[in-house]
């Protein structure tokens, strides 16, 4: 009967309550000794052994039936916290035990979740204060701490690796509900919600880092169901809608907590039924090809009062003067060989890295070898050329270990559309990526395609270029370059335009956006062209930001023209 995994998990402690083995039903272990004499050999729970899930219909819980090993190792090694640091759970002082009654949490659900106190300096104070430790374990290793003192300071384990509060408790099962703090957990907990995670650092307006679920996310792999409760502010709904892009809208669930702020708040206030009730009547995510009022409102509301939203920008001034986008586009970049085409995208997904933390993901087969490719984004990162005295200094491991973490080679022997946009569904879930880039798209081929007609042929490719973008919300770049390179009568080369590119026509009518990159030899300068902007607001048609090109950092510098007694430049 003893199986050693469950779910992909090994299984650390098998039946960890000595319960009867191999038994359909028998005792709570988490009522049972508290039942009055006659009732407490009752068989008042049932066991799936298969699943590793226990169900008492007495107390209306679930409980798990074994302990697991961790699942998925980190990709880089972390420090950990002494496990010999953690005190015991029932070794609270009455105070601590007081304040968390105040939030409707009782002893047993801190003993349950190992909740300890003791004295951390923090840094907030500038001194070492009595805390409230929320200990992350994973398997059966303590990951990391979060300190709060009475002041409402926190802080995490300096060093340590981020991971969900909580996770162990949802191994088993096929549903899981993702708070925005500890106390939501201990509330849920309470609530008899024993599969309850929460984030580690909260969530924040403009930017939510999710390296934890990065570290997490096998985790997910079996969840039919996962029920967001994270917090109704602004920067609640900001994390609530970036989970449900890493981890899918066909599985995510919403829950509300009318008119408090979190799930602790809604337990005091209402109960532990109730708030039951809000987690279980949790509603899906809307219809994906199906839009009501209700689904927009928030949008509507933000248009009426502040007009079109800001679009991002690459931090470059006199590009970002002409040009600017949103996610869920796709951007077509052209231009004649050797004119920079490849190094000015890598350009502007540094600069949206270093702006917004995108990270991206490059399916480049004329990229190769992919060091070289490497090493020009580690350049334009450095802002330099690193040198062999460089090598493994506190500035190389510092731009080795961001490059690393922020921008992913997609490496085949035969690169399809159908495979590259596989790969780049499966790392915006694992890795958390905003941009994807194509380069070039002759390289990369819709063999699923069938049609003899370029036309149609790249309408259907560009069309499920586009239904990935808005999917997954990411900005996808295309680089494609024209088909015929034509002189003008100096002898110069003629910049091409969208309608160079094979199936021209498509091009310029699907494309949300299209930016010529061209070199001038003699000036040795190059131009970035708005050749289109789909909405007025996010740039200029036929504008145009020069630059020089540094051959260290490999980067772009912004460059004013300067016209001799007024005669036209090369360009003009």
């Amino acid at each position: 009967m003893q199986t050693t995994e469950i779910n992909g998990f090994l299984i650390d402690d098998f039946n960890q309550y000595k319960l009867e083995e191999g038994k359909k039903q028998g005792i709570c272990p988490l009522c049972s000794h508290d039942r009055k004499p006659k009732n407490q050999k009752a068989k008042c729970a049932s066991y799936d052994w298969e699943r590793g899930l226990g169900t008492c219909h007495n107390c209306n819980t679930s409980f798990q039936l074994h302990t697991y090993q961790r699942k998925g190792a980190s990709e880089k090694e972390y420090v950990r916290p002494n496990a010999l640091h953690v005190a015991d759970p029932e070794q609270l002082g009455s105070k601590v035990y007081e304040w968390f009654k105040t939030r409707g949490i009782s002893q047993k659900t801190l003993d349950d979740l190992y909740v300890t106190e003791g004295s951390e300096y923090m840094p907030q104070t500038g001194k070492a204060e009595n805390t409230i430790q929320f200990n992350y374990i994973m398997g059966d290793q303590l990951i990391n701490i979060k300190y709060r003192d009475g002041r409402k300071n926190f802080k995490l384990y300096k060093g340590a690796e981020k991971v969900f509060y909580n996770i162990n408790s949802i191994v088993g099962y096929d549903t899981c509900v993702i708070t925005e703090g500890e106390m939501d957990v201990l509330a849920l907990h309470e609530a008899g919600i024993k599969n309850a995670i929460s984030v580690p650092n909260g969530a924040t307006l403009n930017s939510n880092n999710l390296d934890y679920l990065d570290n997490c996310i096998d985790y997910f792999e079996d969840k039919e169901k996962i029920i967001l409760a994270v917090d109704s502010d602004e920067a609640g709904q900001a994390l609530q809608s970036e989970l449900v892009r890493r981890l899918g809208a066909e599985v995510c669930y919403l829950a509300s907590f009318d008119d408090c702020k979190d799930a602790n708040e809604y337990l005091i206030t209402y109960g532990k039924e109730k708030l039951q009730e809000r987690i279980t009547g949790a509603r899906p995510v809307p219809l994906e090809n199906v839009t009501t009022f209700k689904d927009i409102e928030d949008e509507v509301t933000d248009f009426v009062r502040n007009g079109f939203k800001k679009g991002y920008q690459v931090g470059l001034q006199n590009f970002d003067d002409i040009f600017s986008t949103y996610t869920g586009q796709f951007i077509t970049v052209t231009g004649i060989p050797s004119s920079g085409k490849s190094d000015f995208v890598d350009q502007m997904v540094v600069g949206y890295n270093r702006n917004y933390g995108w990270k991206t993901a490059f399916a480049s087969p004329e990229n190769q070898p992919t060091y070289l490719h490497a090493h020009k984004l580690m350049r334009k990162t450095w802002e330099g050329m690193p040198t062999a005295a460089d090598i493994h200094g506190d500035k190389w491991n510092q731009v080795a270990d961001h490059c690393n973490t922020n921008y992913f080679h997609i490496d085949m022997e035969r690169y399809t559309l159908e495979s590259v946009l596989r790969k780049g569904a499966e790392l915006v879930k694992r890795k958390g990526i905003k941009c994807l880039v194509i380069d070039p798209y002759n390289k990369v081929r819709d063999v699923d395609c069938k049609t003899e007609d370029v036309n149609r042929y790249t309408m259907e490719y560009l069309t499920k270029i586009e239904i990935f973008a808005k999917k997954y919300d990411v900005l996808v770049f295309i680089v494609a370059h024209p088909t015929k390179m034509y002189k003008t009568q100096d002898g110069k080369i003629e910049e091409p335009t969208m309608y160079n590119i094979k199936g021209g026509g498509e091009w310029y009518d699907a494309s949300y956006h299209g930016i010529l990159v061209h070199r001038d030899y003699e000036a040795k300068t190059v131009k970035a062209k708005v050749l289109k902007v789909k909405f007025q607001n996010l740039g200029e048609n036929g504008a145009e930001a020069h630059f020089k090109w540094e051959p260290k950092s490999g980067c772009f510098i912004p460059h004013e023209p300067i016209a001799i007694n007024d005669e036209p430049m090369p360009w003009e």
